[in-house]
């Protein structure tokens, strides 16, 4: 049996590289196999950090049986969803279209012509709770390719109609561009979803909702809404209290399973973490919190130290599961989910001694019953504040560290004492056998990251931060970027992988160049963005205005993806409007203006009925309403009067504020018109604030530009 696995890059497919199972990547020549043998395909689809993916791995894929039925019957093909988010997207909307409900590891079973029939997710290798067994769906699957093929036709033509209708119908996106009424409407809708006991919007399982909170900070920041404010507030403060975030390493894990906040599903993702690093930053930008900024800068500096590649890349994730490290089970190589974050009581007592170890138990949450699995607990914290003495909704110069430190009853300062805590239960769980990591650099995921490190930087003063997005956008410029602005989707070693970009990749990559230019003044990143953008307006946007998450000259499947609502990160076709929209306010271009207030159409179409859905064509919309306001800063460069302005600038709240920094007479001006014609005043660096080309009196006072720019509180 061949073994066409193992030269892949991506490391999901090199997991079942060893299987029994005869696998086939996505090629063409798997689908001639299939037509060849006059068998069905299997489609399972999932990636490297994900459990269940591993635990039907385990059960099925590596049983030898099962392996030898599904090969003889079968032509199975295994995709990573992150490599080919096109292939993953058209089968999932299959898949809930048909069950109602979708999620990894997808599994579909396909026509050779690649038409699917019959879906589902996890299958188990025994009946359990009403569902068949894998090998029951092998079996009916087979005898319905035998004996009623005609139906299987039948079936798999109706579906590839019902998916080309749906396309036509997006096609029909809306008119214009959503107006204050839209927005408002909006906000009401995301109210009605919003759960005021715990924060977030619906029930369980619970996503961090990071597209909607930006959404409400430039609402609060626009128009001075408390109540999108609040939600924001309360919902990144649940959040950072949770077992969601890592309350020793920083960081997030994917999702909550309970409405709470409590249990996590462990797998850290890179999108997760860097849309919530930016999220939480710009909390702090709106409200001070001590909280919100500890969180933004714990996050970034996890993704430094935990998902920074030696090319200066990020990687994709760190997988839920870990060796078992403790026990009979300690050395066997098993796996279990959450093994590396979690705690007992007696496991504190054996690092911290019993004193600090009740300390410890108090504050994160750890109980003798446990708030996982085997009476281990996952790490919140238990009472108001963040354990550093400042509470989300304390203002700044009311906090309790204003007023003096926490004391115990023993004299010492509990807050350097929980501290110290933290630092010795991270130390103890470094000695742990880790997380596997997925080494994957995914274009579109290291755009959101460089944003986020960028802005992070700017905000805290942390210029290493700036110098690790500046060096993974050096990466993707080399490695993911061939000179006509065309992108790879991956990467891995430095090694570009087979497979085109999609739209997020454009998109994001894009927003992140911007905002790096912002940050660094180094003109050159517009005019990258500018060359992603074009391609984006050439090669993804349709005769109407609506874009495709694939270009036009890309693989064809059955139907050509195209979905403007956000999932786990902002939707390709949004974060391509906000780009536009920002890179029009850089230049000046009036095509790029109005490609951006034609995709916002869709907002508008959709923006009251699914708020949660399309949170970040909400946000983009807030800054189109606004502007959005564009501050030329001009000075030269090291001089601190200049960098007063160009911070203040930065901190400014007005949505989606377009930046440039310039000197007097320099260079950059050929990359970003807005810096063009613009002299110092009296002398002395000044900033001139602007809507579409049109500016206020320059100004040299940092206070007047913040009142310009929507001044701030942190």
């Amino acid at each position: 049996m061949a073994n066409r696995l193992a030269d892949a890059q991506s490391p999901y497919l090199l997991q079942h590289a060893d299987n029994p199972v005869d696998w086939w990547p996505w090629t063409g020549e798997a689908f001639d196999e299939a037509r060849r043998r006059d068998k069905p395909v299997l489609l399972s689809v999932g990636y490297s950090s994900c459990h269940w993916c591993h635990v039907m791995a385990h059960e099925s894929f590596e049983d030898a049986e099962v392996a030898a039925y599904l090969n003889d019957h079968f032509v199975p093909v295994k995709v990573d969803r992150e490599e080919r988010p096109d292939v993953d997207a058209v089968y999932m909307e299959a898949v809930q279209a048909a069950t109602g409900q979708g999620g990894w590891p997808m599994t579909v079973f396909l026509t050779p012509e690649a038409e699917p029939f019959y879906f589902g997710t996890y299958f188990p290798p025994e009946p359990r709770l009403g569902m068949p067994s894998f090998r029951q769906i092998l079996e009916g699957v087979r005898a319905a390719w035998a004996d009623r093929r005609d139906e299987v036709g039948e079936v798999a033509g109706k579906i590839v109609r019902e998916l080309s209708s749906r396309a036509l119908t997006l096609g029909a996106a809306g008119p214009r561009p959503p107006a204050e009424e839209d927005l408002h409407a909006a906000l009401l809708a995301l109210t009605r979803e919003y759960d005021a006991a715990h924060g977030g919007f619906g029930g369980a399982p619970k996503f961090p909702p990071s597209m909607a909170v930006e959404f409400l900070l430039r609402h609060h920041a626009r128009t001075g809404s408390e109540g999108a404010l609040q939600m924001a507030r309360d919902t990144c403060e649940a959040m950072a209290r949770g077992g969601i975030y890592d309350q020793l390493g920083g960081g997030f894990a994917r999702y909550a399973v309970d409405r709470t906040w409590t249990v996590p599903h462990f797998e850290k993702m890179l999108y997760d973490n860097a849309l919530l690093c930016r999220v939480y930053a710009h909390l702090w930008r709106a409200t001070g919190s001590g909280l919100a900024r500890r969180v933004a800068l714990e996050t970034a500096d996890f993704m430094v130290r935990e998902l920074r590649t030696a090319e200066g890349g990020f990687a994709s994730a760190l997988d839920a599961d870990s060796p078992v490290f403790e026990g009979e089970e300690a050395g066997t190589g098993k796996h279990v989910e959450g093994a590396y974050y979690v705690w007992t009581p007696e496991q504190l007592r054996a690092v911290l001694g019993a004193e600090d170890a009740r300390l410890a138990a108090a504050h994160f949450g750890v109980t003798e019953e446990g708030t996982f699995e085997e009476g281990a607990s996952v790490l919140q914290l238990s009472g108001k504040g963040d354990g550093t003495g400042s509470a989300m909704d304390v203002p700044p110069d009311t906090s309790p560290d204003a007023v003096g430190p926490q004391v115990t009853d023993d004299g010492r300062d509990e807050g350097a004492r929980i501290e110290s805590i933290r630092r010795r239960l991270l130390a103890a769980r470094e000695e742990r056998p880790r997380p596997g990591r997925d080494d994957k650099i995914v274009t579109a995921w290291n755009g959101l990251v460089i944003a986020a490190l960028a802005e992070c930087g700017a905000y805290f003063e942390r210029p290493d931060l700036v110098e690790a997005a500046l060096d993974a956008a050096d990466l993707l410029v080399r490695v993911h970027m061939d000179p006509s602005g065309r992108l790879s989707r991956t990467s891995l070693a430095g090694t570009p992988g087979g497979h085109s970009g999609v739209l997020e990749d454009y998109a994001d990559v894009a927003e992140g160049f911007l905002a790096l230019s912002s940050v660094t003044g180094e003109g050159v990143w517009v005019e990258f963005a500018g060359l992603l953008l074009d391609t984006v307006l050439r090669h993804f946007t349709g005769e109407d205005g609506t874009l495709y998450d694939t270009a036009d000259d890309g693989e064809v499947l059955i139907r050509r993806p195209q979905d403007p609502t956000d999932n786990a990160a902002p939707a390709g076709w949004t974060a391509a409007a906000g780009a536009l929209l920002t890179y029009a306010g850089c230049t000046g271009s009036a095509r790029h203006r109005e490609a951006a207030e034609r995709a916002l159409g869709v907002v508008t179409a959709l923006g009251s009925r699914a708020p949660r859905f399309i949170g970040w064509g909400l946000a983009v919309a807030e800054a189109a309403l606004d502007g959005p306001r564009e501050v030329a800063v001009i000075g030269p460069q090291g001089d601190p009067a200049t960098a007063d302005l160009h911070r203040t600038a930065l901190l400014g709240m007005a949505p989606g504020a377009v930046v440039a920094l310039g000197e007097p007479g320099g260079g950059d001006a050929e990359y970003v018109p807005l810096l063009r014609d613009r002299s110092l005043l009296d002398g002395r660096p000044a900033a001139y604030v602007c809507r579409d080309f049109t500016c206020d009196a320059p100004t040299a006072d940092p206070s007047v530009l913040a009142e310009k720019v929507g001044g701030w509180v942190g």
